[in-house]
């Protein structure tokens, strides 16, 4: 594998560790601090029916070394009463950024949408995050006019 290319491939039980550490910083960026356990827990829920539930992507580097993640939930969009996929999460860490994994781990999002029949890939980031934003743009994300709203339920 060449400098700047990345190996993207689904999360399986032996990458729950380094997992761990990029969703942790994930949640660090994002100034919220789940126990470790619980994000644990996600991540096992994922590998146990990635079918019904979603999943989990990692990127790795020319060295194997974890360097992204994405978590692809899926859905459906009753206006188009067709299956949708959300992509979640999209981290890639501090030294790898710049340097294509984001786009790579997108371009596996949307395939992986692909076989399971999703019509198309949604996902949202924080108005401040203009990096994230950047590449969006650059792979040929569309904004939306939606405007998304939150209620907590517990």
């Amino acid at each position: 594998m060449a400098p700047g290319s990345y190996s993207v491939a689904p999360v399986t039980a032996r990458d729950l560790d380094e997992l761990l550490a990029l969703m942790r910083a994930y949640c660090e960026f994002y100034e919220t601090a789940p126990a470790d356990e619980a994000l644990l827990d996600l991540s096992r829920a994922l590998l146990a029916d990635p079918d019904a539930e979603g999943m989990q992507l990692i990127a790795r580097d020319e060295r194997s070394v974890a360097v992204g993640f994405a978590t692809l939930f899926w859905s459906w969009d009753t206006t188009e009463a067709r299956r949708i996929a959300i992509m979640h999460d999209l981290f890639v860490a501090a030294p790898a950024r710049g340097g294509g994994a984001a786009e790579q781990l997108i371009g596996a999002c949307v395939e992986q949408s692909r076989e399971r029949g999703a019509i198309r890939l949604d996902w949202q980031t924080g108005p401040e995050n203009l990096r994230a934003q950047a590449v969006y743009d650059r792979v040929g994300g569309v904004r939306e006019q939606w405007l998304p709203y939150t209620l907590p339920v517990s």
